[in-house]
């Protein structure tokens, strides 16, 4: 563990080794090194390379539930109607998420009581506005 952080000191901390892309490429170094592993059954893994069915894998076919456009409509428009029950709650309630987060509050107790007033989209939004939105970079 001591000879990672040296390494990271090496390359001039953590913002130098992340611009050099010496983080991304250990993971993918330990990546690696655990597929041959599963691979060669040095790490076992129940199901994956070990106790496996003797009569061979068996493909199953899974059928895939799609929605028809009326269960769509129906979807939308109950949304809808929850959004203008709850309208009058959503706003305060949405301030009060963003400003947990900003204080670092405990942000679970208030999603508990956001949810019953406030969509998933609605949320996600208020949390995206004040910490940002993930996006990986390639």
């Amino acid at each position: 563990m001591l000879k990672e952080f040296e390494a990271i000191a090496e390359r001039g901390g953590v913002l130098g080794a992340m611009e050099t892309g010496y983080q991304r490429g250990k993971i993918q170094e330990e990546s690696l090194h655990y597929e041959q592993m599963k691979h060669d059954g040095s790490y076992p893994i129940i199901g994956v390379n070990t106790f496996r069915n003797p009569h061979g894998d068996r493909a199953v076919q899974v059928e895939l539930a799609r929605s028809t456009e009326e269960e769509k409509r129906s979807q939308i428009r109950r949304l809808r109607e929850f959004q203008a029950l709850h309208a009058e709650e959503a706003a305060p309630m949405l301030a009060r998420l963003k400003q947990t987060v900003i204080d670092n509050g405990n942000v679970f107790a208030v999603l508990i009581d956001a949810v019953r007033v406030c969509s998933l989209g609605q949320i996600s939004t208020a949390l995206y506005e004040v910490g940002g939105q993930y996006r990986r970079s390639m």
